[in-house]
């Protein structure tokens, strides 16, 4: 599942160049028995199956090798995974990621192995392979040298707590739409003000929620106030 994402992109860039190594460990390495199983019935009925806890904490041990990281469970019970979360995450030169499957984990991960869970959103994968992707995806975003400019992620959208302003490229007229003449005008500051207030006003109509927790100078949450007059 983890190939075709990895091998294509900026993540296969970041691995060719050494910014970033993706190891990927089979939980059946750590399989009990002859069949290397890794799940079984829980305890007390019920549908479905559950991650043993032996395989987990073997396999877990194995790639810390006694090393102090943080293990993270891909769970819909855990916190919710953002732009603010992925920074963290970046912060950390080693991670492990869980990824969750069946009816969940052994609680005995979860209270003795596992320092985070993070969920993606409040809806169920069939595992948490798709989740790791995403997580890993954001956060190699944040490491230096990765993408072309180190500019490219502090204007992501939620990087700042606001939607991306527009972007546009050539032609300058098309169909009669015609790119906003500030971004023709070479005056940088001024095109900086406008993408400053574009963002603003577009996280306020598409997502105002995060507006409360953005980054806005005094005068900027004026301009929002007398909005709403």
């Amino acid at each position: 599942m983890f190939s075709g994402p990895f091998d294509e992109s900026i993540i296969k860039r970041a691995i060719d160049n050494g910014l970033v190594e993706i190891a990927i460990h089979n939980l059946r390495d750590h399989g009990l028995g002859k069949h290397r199983v890794v799940d079984d019935y829980p305890h007390g009925g019920g549908a479905g199956m559950v991650l043993m806890a032996e395989p987990l904490f073997a396999a877990v041990e194995a790639i810390k090798n006694d090393s102090e990281i943080p293990v993270i469970l891909l769970t819909p019970q855990g916190r919710l995974f953002n732009q603010q979360v992925a920074e963290e995450l970046a912060s950390h030169s080693r991670f492990v990621l869980i990824c969750g499957h069946y009816e969940g984990v052994d609680e005995r991960v979860r209270e003795h192995l596992v320092t985070d869970e993070i969920s993606i959103g409040d809806y169920v994968l069939t595992g948490g392979e798709l989740a790791a992707m995403v997580v890993i995806d954001t956060v190699v975003r944040q490491l230096p040298g990765v993408l072309g400019s180190d500019e490219s992620v502090k204007e992501d959208s939620h990087s700042n707590g606001l939607l991306e302003y527009p972007q546009y490229t050539r032609p300058q007229d098309f169909r009669g739409w015609e790119v906003p003449p500030v971004l023709l005008s070479g005056h940088h500051a001024e095109i900086a003000k406008w993408r400053r207030e574009q963002a603003i006003l577009r996280t306020l109509k598409r997502r105002p929620d995060l507006l409360e927790k953005a980054e806005l100078t005094n005068k900027e949450r004026q301009m929002l106030e007398k909005m709403f007059e």
